[in-house]
């Protein structure tokens, strides 16, 4: 049985620079805010979640929800939590993963 895992969106980058030297225009690039909280139970992306941070978080939401830890041996003070960002090169956002407790909702 797989555990709930809670994602948290801890900080957002905006590179202004590299968007006028290398991107196209467009609209809503990243509808996140700081402090925004998904619940992800197991592989399923949570409602409003975005498609390419999805990309980026679902393995170690994955691994987290079915009891693995402590990535990369003792890289998270939480063995039970990682800090991930997406993989927009643009407007990068971090997402700290903890698993949540079997009685939590």
């Amino acid at each position: 049985m797989s555990k709930k895992v809670k994602i948290t969106v801890m900080r957002m980058a905006r590179y202004d620079d590299l968007i006028e030297k290398f991107e196209n225009p467009i609209e809503h690039a990243c509808d996140m805010s700081v402090g925004q909280v998904f619940i992800a139970n197991g592989w399923v992306k949570p409602n409003g979640f975005c498609d390419s941070a999805w990309e980026s978080v679902s393995p170690f939401v994955m691994t987290l929800s079915y009891g693995g830890e402590d990535f990369y041996n003792g890289w998270m003070k939480n063995k039970k939590s990682a800090m991930i960002s997406c993989n927009d090169g643009f407007r990068p956002v971090s997402f700290y993963l903890e698993t949540l407790s079997e009685d939590a909702d």
